[in-house]
């Protein structure tokens, strides 16, 4: 990330906008297969050292609030592209076989998740520029003295650094390849379920010459807490579809949903939980109370249950106007730089821009692929 960051300051440093535009789209491309909490922790102090840099104070400055504000939402806009980028996603994979029986691999999530965060990034972008235009004067260029000194100091790229992309790659490669690979094998590798390859792979980093964590290291970073808090709600979600409870509550709410047209209805339902999220300050608990709701829903109105758990765990993860709906937005606004309401403001348009391109790819994508019927 900081090779990154010097890279991009040295060849855009003088345009600020540029700047934004690279934030926003690292972060989402990052957060595409990093939950996006933990890219937001690692963009939010590169962002303050380059506003330190620039001896821009706190809360005084546009591109300071834009800059911050982008350290959040390019995570939250990746966060949508692929199962890997936040918790609502695999759990709505889940819920759609466990309580649906409907499949979905990681490769036909992403290719509805994907074309909603591309769209959304440009979209982002123009909206940070909006509401924050950046002040004239703003020098944060690096020269290529200055670019040579920091990438001295940050070292050649390490054996440890080349272990870790190539797990990182393997990765990708198995989660996108599944279904090739067990058409290729005949399937006699078995199922490379997205938990599967995340568990094998991440036990690379533990063997020896890789070396790149340890289980101590890997023990107190482990949240117990949140997994059992996790697993706890899945038990919760399930109990209260099986026992009825969800189906009855879906149809006590949104049983007028049905009337509308399947286009409408998605949006619909992507309004409806951006609603809803700015209640809860988890994504994961989003889905976990949403989602099962919408699919016994969707029995009740005679509608793929596709069509309302996709948008629904997509959108479990878009936070664009409080601060504190998610702890992704919650880490840059610590650095100060922006206000609540400079979020709010800008994060209502945001919204609504993100309901428009999520609509559009899960119904462009979504019918393409079978899982939603016009």
């Amino acid at each position: 990330m900081k090779r990154m960051t010097a890279y991009f300051l040295h060849k855009l440093g003088h345009s600020p906008n540029l700047i934004i535009l690279v934030f926003l789209s690292v972060g989402a491309f990052m957060s595409a297969w990093i939950t996006d909490m933990a890219v937001a922790a690692m963009l939010t102090p590169i962002g303050v050292s380059i506003m330190r840099g620039a001896s821009l104070k706190p809360l005084e400055s546009n591109f300071g609030k834009a800059l911050l504000i982008s350290c959040a939402w390019g995570p939250l806009v990746g966060g949508v592209a692929t199962p890997a980028g936040c918790g609502p996603n695999p759990l709505t994979i889940g819920y759609l076989k466990d309580l649906a029986n409907i499949d979905i691999t990681f490769l036909d999530w992403t290719m509805i998740g994907a074309p909603a965060a591309i769209l959304m990034v440009p979209f982002a972008w123009i909206i940070l520029m909006r509401f924050f235009p950046m002040e004239k004067g703003i020098s944060i260029h690096l020269s290529k003295e200055d670019y040579e000194k920091r990438s001295s100091e940050i070292g050649a790229i390490s054996a440890r650094e080349i272990a870790l992309m190539c797990v990182f790659v393997l990765t990708i490669f198995l989660w996108i390849c599944e279904p090739f690979i067990k058409t290729w094998t005949g399937g006699t590798v078995g199922y490379l379920s997205i938990s599967y390859v995340a568990m094998t792979c991440a036990c690379l980093l533990f063997l020896p010459g890789i070396n790149v964590l340890t289980w101590k290291k890997a023990e107190e970073e482990m949240g117990w807490g949140g997994i059992i808090l996790i697993a706890a709600g899945l038990a919760i979600g399930g109990v209260f579809f099986k026992t009825g409870g969800a189906e009855w509550m879906a149809w006590k709410f949104f049983r007028s949903i049905g009337l509308l047209h399947p286009v409408m209805i998605v949006f619909v339902t992507i309004i409806g939980v951006s609603i809803i999220k700015v209640l809860f300050s988890s994504n994961t608990v989003t889905g976990i109370i949403v989602v099962p709701l919408l699919i016994a829903l969707s029995k009740g109105i005679g509608v793929s249950p596709a069509l309302l758990a996709i948008p629904a765990g997509i959108t479990s993860s878009l936070a664009f106007i409080l601060v504190t709906s998610t702890p992704t937005n919650v880490i840059p606004y610590q650095a100060g730089y922006f206000s609540m309401w400079d979020m709010a403001k800008a994060g209502i348009l945001m919204t609504i821009i993100s309901a428009i391109c999520t609509t559009a790819s899960i119904c462009i994508v979504g019918s393409l692929l079978g899982f939603i019927n016009f």
